[in-house]
């Protein structure tokens, strides 16, 4: 499967099994598939976003942040495939492609995001990994030890 950037796909049951991290979004809500995530493919590492259609829900958290702090760079709320999206930057994590379960299809095709969509969910994502850099972290999830995890699966495979 060749993955790319700004396609939306689905993650295998088995990588939250052998992650095994509670602050990991997991939805079988009524018989349905995990999230859909926006992919960012960094080298052997992928980068899901989880994408949720609860814009209500969400919509609250973000008028919270936004009077807390003055503006809410972790959930963006977007038109996704002709719906409103969430887009859960705050619960981004790193995976590896042999997790992918499969793309998300929309009318017989792969599914992505338009052009100008994914670049500002690439630029807010590069800039939140520049804050966590500097030691403000807005993940739910400790990236740096699901990405090594990751990268020494890589290793034991070699």
């Amino acid at each position: 499967m060749k993955v790319q950037t700004g396609y939306l796909y689905h993650i295998k049951d088995e990588f939250f099994d052998v992650v095994n991290d509670e602050s990991l979004m997991t939805n079988h809500e009524r018989g349905k598939q995990r999230p859909t995530y926006f992919t960012i493919k960094d080298n052997n590492i992928l980068w899901f976003i989880p994408l949720s259609s609860k814009v209500e829900k969400y919509k609250k958290i973000m008028n919270n942040k936004i009077k807390k702090y003055g503006f809410c760079n972790t959930i963006f709320i977007r038109e996704i495939l002709n719906e409103k999206s969430v887009i859960l930057f705050q619960n981004a994590f790193p995976t590896l492609e042999k997790y992918i379960d499969h793309v998300h299809i929309i009318n017989g095709a792969p599914a992505k995001v338009g052009s100008i969509l994914k670049n500002e969910i690439l630029n807010n994502f590069k800039h939140l990994l520049k804050l966590k850099s500097r030691g403000y972290n807005v993940f739910f999830t400790d990236i740096d030890k699901i990405k090594k995890q990751m990268l020494d699966e890589l290793e034991i495979k070699k």
